[in-house]
């Protein structure tokens, strides 16, 4: 069963893709978080969230062009972070590419009329 429903039944593929990817990060934080304090099956729960986001982006035909590839990769490098990296401070290029999709997104919102 989808863990996002709601977003799985269609919102999700009315965001534009700075909101979705802000939102891989956000679930992307959330599981490093539970993982660096030894929370396994909260980090477990988070890491889901993530991936399921993550196909859902993929899923998007909008992105299925010249982002595709990217994309791709993206979720190839996530997956190398939660479940491969032991070292926290390899996961800093990817936050820093999540909160910049994040402010864009929420910059986006506050100068539309």
């Amino acid at each position: 069963m989808s863990v996002h429903q709601k977003l799985a039944s269609g919102k999700w593929f009315s965001m534009t893709l700075a909101e979705q990817l802000g939102n891989v990060g956000s679930d992307f934080e959330r599981a490093l978080k539970w993982r660096s304090k030894n929370q396994h099956a909260l980090f477990n729960t988070a890491a889901a969230r993530t991936l399921e986001l993550m196909d859902l982006t993929l899923d998007d035909k909008r992105w299925h062009n010249h982002r595709l590839a990217e994309l791709t990769r993206l979720r190839e490098q996530v997956c190398q972070e939660l479940f491969e990296s032991n070292d926290p401070r390899s996961a800093v290029g990817l936050k820093k590419y999540f909160l910049a999709m994040a402010v864009f997104a929420q910059h986006s919102h506050s100068i539309k009329v």
